[in-house]
């Protein structure tokens, strides 16, 4: 099984995709003028709309629900392992891919926007959504949404409840609750603990779930970072040696610069999920009044989970020399932990922090993993069941979404007690799946119809105006099939 699944990921993750990921970050930072830079006060402004209505959520709320899909175990344990998979250097190559990838993310959460659909109730958009619109790709979309319902509903929340059923397995070892032979039975309670609490939120649907994310993402983020500067303040006399460091390995030999780029990329996607196609489904779900503005929102997003969450586990990583550096074929060309730690959990992190709070590193990581990554499988709750929706939007089958609710508690628990090695496998094919899918579109909407740019220009156009509320008419910047936008102008035209 492990062979299969390495075999794949070769394939999906070869230099072509993340050639592909540096490029269409390049590319619509290029178009958009840099949003990521010179929108960047506005993107803040935004922040505090709390704007919702029955259907949607606020901005922020769709800001929260994005980030518990993007802070997850990647930022603590996928930092780790670009960092032992490709040397200090990878984090360099995570920070680009974060840089440019904010331009992504803002061009297919615009997309979100602008495509999506008023379904039983509630806002519902995506890739499957827009590339049936803008496109319409109808047998593409459908595949998109099959792969998602797959990857999302299937192979992605494993990596999440395994990273927190081997973050509190470590916590127990370093407080000697537990002999090294008991993952198996910590695999196990974690396993019910987690499957129970997904139970309670997911029966509660997107408000509860929206609700949820509000309060526990930006709680876990801010706690984190603040003992992340607690840290690297103490020892911040060697700062410009941990970044000289990073600069210096990040074109060196010391994996292989194809090896810091495509680990740095690669945990880059996994963590930020610029291009990957799971933002747009929580920007869809927000009531805005301009699709330009949750776009906005998604690109700050991407900021805040590589720039700010991502670098503060590096740096206290490195401060703290609690890691291996795999060589290319075998062995080490760093090694300063014991060989049988594995880089693809969360362990260099929590021995960092237990090496400056000795008794408290292991667990606060055990406990900030558990929240950050429970968060993240239930985003994955909400864009596997939206591309389920989709899927079943001309179909009456009642019991399809029980099922999915069901199979994604079962694949949560099944991460707890399996291998991290085969949990990362199964959760990069999913996440590089989609990513394959999602880009293509949004390089061929961006070619045909160029929707986002029309929207950011109309945007740019009324703040220089400067309008009291933004309005957005697709008729009158020539983009069709924006069904939802039309029917809300419609709504809200003063009757005579």
């Amino acid at each position: 099984m492990q062979d299969l699944i390495n075999q794949l990921n070769a394939i999906i993750w070869s230099p072509a995709l993340i050639g592909l990921c540096l490029a269409a970050g390049l590319f619509f930072s290029i178009k958009t003028r840099f949003i990521q830079v010179r929108y960047l006060p506005e993107m803040i402004r935004l922040l505090r709309s709390n704007k919702s209505n029955s259907a949607g959520i606020s901005s922020l709320q769709a800001l929260t629900m994005s980030l518990a899909g993007r802070v997850g175990t990647g930022n603590i344990a996928g930092v780790a392992a670009a960092i032992g998979f490709g040397g200090p250097g990878a984090i360099f190559w995570m920070w680009v891919i974060a840089f440019l990838g904010a331009a992504t993310a803002f061009v297919e959460s615009t997309f979100g926007q602008i495509y999506k659909e008023e379904l039983q109730g509630q806002f519902r958009g995506g890739p499957a959504f827009y590339i049936e619109k803008a496109l319409g790709w109808k047998r593409f979309a459908q595949v998109f949404a099959v792969v998602t319902v797959v990857s999302a509903g299937f192979l992605m929340p494993g990596v999440q409840s395994n990273s927190i059923a081997n973050a509190v397995t470590q916590a127990l070892n370093d407080s000697s609750l537990v002999s090294a032979s008991g993952f198996e039975m910590s695999g196990l309670i974690t396993g019910i603990i987690a499957g129970a609490l997904l139970t309670a939120i997911i029966f509660g649907g997107i408000k509860r779930i929206a609700k949820f994310t509000e309060i526990v993402v930006p709680a876990m983020a801010v706690l984190y970072v603040i003992i992340a500067v607690i840290i690297i303040g103490m020892h911040i006399d060697i700062l410009p040696a941990i970044f000289g460091q990073i600069f210096s390995d990040a074109f060196s030999p010391m994996a292989g610069v194809g090896a810091a780029i495509g680990w740095g990329v690669k945990r880059g996607v996994y963590s930020n999920e610029a291009g990957q196609g799971t933002g747009p489904h929580a920007a869809a779900a927000a009531h805005v009044d301009h699709p330009a503005q949750q776009g906005m929102v998604q690109a700050l997003s991407v900021y805040i989970d590589t720039l700010c969450i991502c670098t503060a586990t590096a740096l206290m990583i490195l401060i703290a020399g609690t890691y291996n550096v795999h060589a290319p074929e075998a062995g080490f060309l760093v090694q300063n932990l014991a060989a049988d730690i594995s880089a693809s959990s969360p362990a260099f992190t929590q021995l960092a922090i237990e090496h400056h709070f000795p008794g408290f590193g292991s667990l606060f990581v055990a406990v900030a993993l558990s929240g950050f990554a429970f968060t993240t499988i239930i985003a994955y709750y909400y864009i596997a069941e939206t591309n389920l929706s989709f899927l079943m939007r001309n179909l009456n089958i009642p019991f399809l979404p029980v099922v999915l609710k069901l199979a994604i508690v079962a694949a949560t628990f099944y991460g707890c007690v399996r291998t991290a090695d085969l949990a990362w496998g199964l959760g990069d094919l999913g996440v590089g799946l989609m990513a394959w899918l999602n880009l293509i579109a949004i390089f061929c909407i961006f070619y045909r119809t160029r929707p986002a740019l029309k929207a950011l220009d109309d945007y740019s156009r009324q703040q220089d105006e400067g309008v009291e509320k933004f309005t957005f008419s697709p008729e009158a910047l020539d983009i069709k099939n924006a069904h939802y936008w039309v029917k809300r102008n419609q709504e809200e035209k003063p009757k005579l």
